[in-house]
């Protein structure tokens, strides 16, 4: 692949309560993109491969929370493999469970939502592996470095605004 093809996002959310569970957006490209492919949810990567330049997050650990792909199709824990699957879910993740109702009040159309008991419906997933077709990757604070993300990710944030 070449171009922006070969690129990741990666959200990091930081779990420390002291900064209060921001989230960061970085790109993760080259080398670092190939480290990531056919790593799982739930999988625990070194800070080193996520990030670019002197903005890499070396020391970190983080683990793999989930995803989505190029049309945002999410990524779900329990499914195998790196393919979109056709699956039948409750009220679950990537699905709300809920049922928009359009109803005409004197003229007016008004929306109800409500959640009927065992409602199921067929969903697309993207299963728990990433592969080239996935877009952005979640990833959660499991061990912090020495620096924190605000101070790494900081002159970033300046650079953008000039």
């Amino acid at each position: 692949m070449a171009g922006n093809d070969a690129e990741f996002i990666a959200v990091v959310n930081d779990t420390d309560p002291k900064n209060g569970g921001k989230s960061y957006a970085l790109k993760i490209t080259g080398n670092n993109h190939a480290q990531m492919l056919g790593k799982r949810i739930g999988d625990v990567v070194d800070g080193l491969f996520v990030g670019e330049g002197d903005k890499t997050l070396s020391g970190y650990k983080l683990e793999i929370t989930g995803g989505s792909d190029k049309t945002g199709t999410p990524m779900r824990r329990d499914l195998e493999g790196g393919n979109r699957q056709s699956i039948l879910v409750t009220q679950s993740t990537g699905y709300k469970g809920q049922v928009i109702v359009h109803k005409k009040k004197g003229g007016a159309e008004k929306r109800f939502r409500y959640k009927p008991d065992g409602l199921r419906k067929r969903r697309n997933f993207r299963g728990n592996t990433i592969t080239q077709d996935t877009r952005q990757i979640n990833l959660r604070v499991v061990e912090s470095g020495k620096k924190s993300l605000d101070t790494i990710l900081a002159a970033e944030a300046e650079e953008a605004s000039e």
